[in-house]
């Protein structure tokens, strides 16, 4: 167990920017193939190569390949991995081959979002177990589809809500649970970021050199190169992402749904969204959005605002469980415990309560999906929370895109009440030749 610890305390040196330790090192020679978890990581640019660093961060994870259309990325990366472990990764550009390989236990998917459904379903027809980054896919109707993949192929699927694992949010959904503030009448959820704005707009350019651009559109809709629809600012644009909603909102809606008695889908769902700043902006997405979710034990209020960088409790970001005896705010760096003052008995009316200091927990989040690999317990984040979180974004973006201010949904038909254009947004339509995955 204290090696373990050590481990996970390892890799918590990635997130400083640090590569494998000469102690991780020795400790990754001692591991028999028989222990062995070999991964591959599809999608290498940014996150996706953030978290196969997690991996490599546990002594029995090897990466045995790596694919990508960029070839500049994919270069990149594999000389990294190559560095760093000793070993040189395969290389693959498309990721219907790296899935022939039979020595492969799990793939690592960091594509942009529109991809993460046909990844992850051809995986789990593979035999692979799959961790696939948040939002689990760009559309509701896709998160169904990789849910019933999972289950049908009995795969292990982690999704990348790695909140969940966080020291300040499980203690945060104890003191909820445990009725420290008493009934929680709503939960307060706000993301101010500047890049919520999109970028400024820029001319097409011809395609990078070394970039595959069709088969990075893959599914989307043709359409010729322009940087601003690339690498890092992709997820303003339907085809590609869902903006800061599907982006920040999905992390926090997630910790909202996660204190809920009997987790569940929304039913009703109110949206307010514009785009306030219009200043030469290219993005498809909204910068400023406001959506109440009435549900059975709480109401959920998420406020947004792309382009600014203040808010409640001096915080950009944050969640506060308002309850009648006290409100809990937490973000990733801690939480705070503000008690209700009782003026009869002239004291407040929970315990206050503080902690400091906490950080991100990928390399944790990364830890329990390894573990489960070997254990084929649940994940942290299994394929349904990943599929509630991701609805509770999308359908407000669904209600933003045709401009209507409610929107009622119907989980156990999985479509909306009397409005058809909001049905037909539930899948995208692929394009040829792709198509969407059948389960």
């Amino acid at each position: 167990m204290n090696d373990r610890r050590s481990f996970l305390k390892q890799s918590s040196l990635i997130a400083g920017g640090l590569w494998l330790s000469p102690s991780l090192l020795q400790a990754r020679q001692k591991i028999s193939p028989n222990e062995q978890i070999r991964v591959a990581l599809i999608g290498a640019n940014n996150m996706g190569f953030g978290i196969l660093r997690h991996h490599l961060a546990l002594p029995e994870v090897e990466c045995v390949a790596i694919c990508d259309v960029d070839q500049n990325v994919l270069d990149k990366r594999i000389k990294e991995v190559e560095e760093a472990t000793g070993k040189k990764p395969e290389r693959y550009t498309d990721f219907r081959k790296l899935l022939e390989k039979k020595d492969l236990d799990a793939v690592i998917i960091g594509t942009p979002d529109h991809w993460h459904c046909l990844i992850a379903v051809a995986a789990c027809q593979a035999g692979k177990d799959v961790y696939v980054e948040k939002p689990m896919a760009n559309s509701i109707g896709e998160c169904d589809l990789m849910t019933q993949a999972a289950a049908k192929y009995g795969r292990i699927m982690q999704v990348g809500q790695q909140q969940r694992a966080g020291q300040a949010f499980i203690e945060s959904r104890e003191f909820v649970k445990s009725g420290h503030l008493g009934k929680i009448r709503k939960v307060n959820i706000w993301s101010n970021f500047n890049y919520g704005l999109g970028n400024e707009v820029k001319p097409g350019t011809p395609t990078p050199q070394g970039v595959d651009y069709d088969f990075w559109l893959g599914p989307a809709p043709k359409r010729d190169f322009n940087p601003n629809r690339f690498h890092g600012s992709w997820r303003h644009f339907w085809d590609y992402g869902g903006g800061l909603m599907s982006d920040w909102g999905v992390h926090l809606l997630d910790m909202a749904i996660w204190a809920e008695e009997n987790p569940a889908a929304p039913s009703t769902v109110l949206t307010y969204a514009k785009n306030v700043n219009k200043e030469n902006r290219d993005r498809d997405t909204f910068d400023t959005m406001n959506v109440l979710f009435p549900k059975k034990d709480f109401l959920i209020n998420y406020d947004m605002n792309g382009g600014l960088q203040s808010g409640p409790y001096n915080k950009p970001y944050g969640i506060a469980y308002v309850g009648e005896l006290g409100t809990l705010v937490v973000n990733r760096s801690g939480y705070e415990i503000y008690p209700e003052w009782d003026g009869t008995a002239k004291a407040p009316k929970c315990e206050a309560k503080k902690l400091e200091g906490t950080t991100e927990s990928h390399n944790l989040h990364v830890a329990n999906f390894v573990e489960c690999i070997k254990t084929r317990n649940q994940p942290n984040c299994p394929p349904e929370a990943g599929r509630l979180a991701a609805l509770h974004a999308h359908i407000p973006n669904i209600a933003a895109r045709i401009g209507a201010e409610q929107l009622i949904w119907d989980d156990a038909k999985r479509q909306f009440i009397g409005n058809n254009e909001a049905n037909e947004l539930i899948f995208p339509e692929y394009r040829e030749p792709w198509t969407l995955p059948k389960i």
